[in-house]
């Protein structure tokens, strides 16, 4: 990768710190009006619900997405100095993946805010959210192998396009493989350096990455990793519609 490690430091980085600090910071977005009553006040303003719903949600994604961008000059800046320059395009790239994968999460928490209807509850489903992204791999690999017989070896992954599929359906799954092929690592759900690794002649790793898997080096077509921008935005809409009929509905009341 050379100098571009910078950006790849930004992959790294949105991994470890938005999951949990986007959803710490949207899922009290509604849930916590309702508990001090103040959303009897939001309701009562000449605003739709979808609207109301619709503001939560950019308005958080403002927010933080300025943060984010903020973050990512500095960690940027320190890249310059440290490696060098790099280059421009899969630098932008990368950004504009980090802000969708921000998207993304602000829409989760902002359902999550929504459906549940105390604090406790909610910061629950979050940790619970976590903990599911975080075992995914072996989710996948263990229900994979519970439909189809074939146990799943990450180390020597069964060449099939339904489980690579399967994992890269959350959103930090997409992200990774969006930001992997906007660095030219590789297509893999992987941190870059993961999956560099795997790639490199003569190494082995726990890990499942499409060129180590498939002959030739590629998948069926739906596991090309431009896809990703379609999962991520299925992300953002989806939670945001729930979100609104729930809200509309008045079960959020």
């Amino acid at each position: 990768m050379g100098q571009n490690i910078t950006i790849g430091y930004i992959q790294n980085g949105a991994n470890l710190l938005l999951p949990i600090g986007v959803l710490l910071l949207t899922y009290q977005s509604l849930i916590g009006e309702r508990t001090t009553g103040s959303i009897k006040f939001l309701i009562a303003l000449p605003l739709k619900r979808t609207q109301i719903v619709l503001g939560k949600g950019v308005g958080r994604f403002v927010g933080i997405g300025a943060s984010v961008a903020v973050a990512i000059l500095v960690l940027s800046g320190i890249g310059l100095v440290e490696h060098g320059g790099f280059d421009v395009v899969p630098f932008v790239g990368v950004v504009l993946a980090t802000l969708l994968f921000v998207a993304a999460l602000v829409s989760v928490g902002v359902l999550i805010s929504t459906v549940v209807d105390r604090t406790v509850t909610a910061a629950g489903t979050v940790f619970t959210y976590i903990l599911m992204t975080l075992f995914w791999s072996s989710i996948i690999s263990k229900a994979y192998t519970a439909l189809t017989g074939v146990p799943v070896d990450p180390y020597d992954a069964p060449a099939s396009g339904p489980l690579f599929l399967a994992l890269r359906l959350t959103p930090d799954g997409a992200y990774n493989v969006l930001t992997n092929w906007l660095l030219g690592v590789g297509n893999s759900t992987e941190l870059f350096q993961t999956v560099y690794t795997k790639l490199a002649p003569g190494q082995t790793i726990n890990a499942f990455v499409v060129e180590a898997a498939f002959d030739g080096g590629t998948g069926p077509w739906y596991l090309h990793p431009s896809l990703s921008i379609l999962v991520l935005a299925v992300w953002i809409v989806v939670p945001l519609v729930l979100s609104r009929r729930v809200f509309t509905r008045g079960d959020a009341l």
